[in-house]
């Protein structure tokens, strides 16, 4: 059953609009909601995040009549309802009832109720009321013909990780499903270190601020529980809204932090992936995050389109600075979503609210109405939308080049006692990706037991932790032609953070032709030579078995010693950065490295600061260029095309405005 497809079909446009709380607003507001939504063109709304203590004033007692009339003025204007299960904030009458269901933090402090999202994950009566709920809401509203979307909960990866006896117990039943015996566990925790050995499962706790160093194996095993624990909460409401509503597609919205949760766990169960992201404008780099981040969507659904949930129409409320976004950058940045595969743009929220944590967070409807810029931007960008019918459904082609994304080895990467705290996971993707955004060279997201055998070229970012299958796979993907280019730090441990005895890398050794002796962490902000540019946050001592010298170290301790190699293996050909490379230089060696494997840029020749990405249609491909600078650029086209947006024909050249955006079509 196509869900989605029926999704689009109703919408037949990119999806347009937010989080509506009409809760939080006298009932005279909301005609003029629906006015200004039709105004600004928008298609869908997400409604009743935050709506648990308004409908459910008191336990089983239940206040629909407010969101009937909302639900049918959404269906009387034509807006349909992405409608939330409300599970995301218990209200405070259940926290005072039952206390026990509060989340415990690692140091035995509880979190109390006055924020949001204040339950542990393993707690039966969370569970239970929140399936109760979702049962009153999907009985209710399952006909209803605003209903087009169920949203269950919210940013789960949000929830805290829980600490409590309750998490505890839930524990050691996922450790005695995971090992089956004790024995089992104790051979993959190394409890012979520190005296840690266990006699029975009812011994284990969770990783409670222990001194000084959680053992590695036991914390990264937790981070998976707690992973499943919340997709367990989601899969809960799924299950009652699936037997109600069948038809109905289900997802919920992945948070700006991709950390927290095994996303390759969750994808399976979401008929669409949606996610929220709010790139800070005060970094001049946003634009190359977000699109690692829009990938991961993508790649996440196996290509198919996504949805951008939330995004602030420009300045967010919980940083420590909160710049508005330029004139422009919204639309660009949405543009920018659907490029990477996005069939919908939407923002947190509608109306800004008046009170509460989030009252600086911007909202289409700024507290000064629908006047000045805010509201003029989302008009236009809404008008837009509408008029571009040729996207919705519209698939990335699969792209020449992937990168290797795991999550326990990201959880492992990251824990104490490391030879530098510097090594963090996104930090090396975005060094590796960047070169390839700035090339408009397209890039999937892979775990690394993927079948590699369609990419040219496969970008491997700090495997520190990887099973000897994984290994396996990527070594097979060389031997049979592909290309790949692994930083350092990779291949150290096993999926229980044991190391891999041989030598450093010890899986990879052979297909990379080295060995690393020792490893030589820069200080903070540290640098070393290079042969040509410097190195940044780490060195080490490479010894070649096989592979050739294309940089060397010239500075430090590792002078003369290799900095980058190649090494022909098999029929394919395998790369080794053992320091992370400025900017300017990696991007040379990565355009070099991904003009050897053939991974082509979606087109040829753009000027610095302009990217473009492919969808293709049932009439073909639309190539989306997006003007990244803040002065105009001329671009070259490989042959005519008409512009969407503009309706006029490119006669072998577009001219984009600051910040601008054209959707092509090649003509003919």
């Amino acid at each position: 059953m196509n869900r989605i497809g029926s999704l689009r079909d109703r919408l037949g446009r990119i999806a347009y609009g937010g989080d509506y709380n009409p809760e939080q607003w006298p009932e005279q507001v909301w005609e003029e909601d629906l006015r200004l939504m039709k105004e600004a063109g928008v298609s869908l709304v997400s409604v009743g995040i935050f709506s648990w203590a308004t409908v459910e004033p008191e336990p089983g007692t239940y206040d629909f009549g407010w969101l009937d009339r909302v639900m049918d003025l959404l269906a009387d204007s034509g807006v349909a309802a992405c409608l939330a299960t409300m599970t995301a904030s218990p209200p405070p009458w259940l926290t005072a009832r039952h206390p026990e269901m509060l989340p415990t933090g690692a140091d035995g402090t509880r979190m109390w109720p006055g924020g949001r999202q204040h339950y542990c994950p393993s707690s039966p009566v969370y569970r239970e009321h929140a399936a109760g709920l979702a049962e009153q809401v999907a009985t209710r509203y399952a006909g209803h013909p605003a209903l087009a979307l169920w949203h269950v909960g919210n940013e789960y990866g949000n929830v805290a990780p829980c600490y409590c006896d309750v998490s505890a117990d839930a524990f050691r039943r996922w450790l005695r499903e995971r090992y089956g015996s004790v024995d089992a566990l104790n051979d993959a925790w190394s409890t012979t270190f520190w005296s840690q050995r266990y006699a029975s499962f009812d011994e284990v706790l969770p990783p409670r601020s222990p001194a000084p160093f959680a053992n590695p194996a036991h914390a990264v095993d937790y981070a998976r529980f707690s992973s499943d624990e919340l997709l367990a909460c989601y899969l809960v409401e799924k299950e009652v809204l699936r037997r109600v509503s069948p038809d109905v597609p289900v997802t919920t919205n992945f948070p700006p932090s991709l950390r927290p949760a095994d996303l390759w766990t969750w994808a399976p169960h979401l008929d669409v992936v949606a996610y929220d992201a709010y790139p800070d404008p005060f970094d001049p780099a946003a634009d190359a995050k977000i699109a690692f981040s829009y990938d991961v969507m993508r790649s996440l659904g196996d290509g198919e389109p996504w949805l951008l949930m939330e995004q602030a129409p420009s300045a967010v409320n919980w940083r420590a600075r909160n710049a508005a976004k330029p004139a422009g950058a919204m639309r660009l940045w949405s543009w920018q979503a659907v490029a990477h595969g996005a069939d919908a743009v939407m923002f947190f929220q509608w109306r800004q609210s008046r009170g509460g944590a989030e009252k600086f967070h911007s909202a289409m409807v700024p507290h000064g109405g629908p006047t000045g810029r805010v509201f003029e931007e989302v008009r236009e960008l809404g008008h837009e939308f509408a008029a571009t019918t040729a996207l919705p459904g519209a698939r990335a082609p699969r792209a020449d080049v992937a990168m290797v994304l795991d999550w326990p080895n990201w959880w492992a990467l990251e824990q104490d006692a490391h030879p530098s705290a510097d090594v963090r996971f996104l930090d090396a993707a975005w060094a590796l990706h960047g070169p390839l955004y700035d090339a408009s060279v397209a890039c999937d997201v892979v775990r690394p037991d993927a079948d590699l055998s369609a990419y040219r070229l496969v970008v491997v970012p700090n495997l520190y932790l990887v099973a000897e299958e994984a290994a396996r796979g990527l070594e097979r993907y060389v031997e049979d032609g592909g290309t790949l280019v692994m930083s350092f730090f990779s291949g150290i441990v096993d999926s229980c953070d044991r190391v891999h005895l041989g030598g450093y890398p010890a899986p990879f050794r052979r297909m990379l032709g080295l060995r690393v002796e020792e490893f030589r962490p820069l200080p903070e902000s540290g640098t070393i030579g290079l042969s040509q540019g410097t190195g940044t946050v780490w060195s080490e001592d490479v010894h070649l078995e096989g592979a050739e010298a294309v940089e060397h170290f010239t500075t430090g301790e590792p002078a003369g010693r290799p900095a980058v190699t190649r090494h022909r293996f098999g029929r394919g050909t395998a790369w080794y950065l053992a320091t992370r490379p400025d900017p300017a230089t990696m991007r040379r060696l990565i355009d070099r490295i991904r003009e050897e494997a053939g991974a082509r840029p979606v087109l040829p020749g753009l000027p610095e600061g302009v990217q473009a990405r492919a969808r293709v249609t049932g009439d073909g491909p639309c190539y989306i260029l997006l003007n990244h600078r803040t002065t105009p650029v001329t671009v070259d086209l490989p042959g005519p095309m008409t512009d969407l947006l503009g309706g006029a024909d490119a006669a072998g050249t577009v001219r984009l405005a600051p910040r601008g955006v054209a959707v092509l079509r090649p003509a003919g």
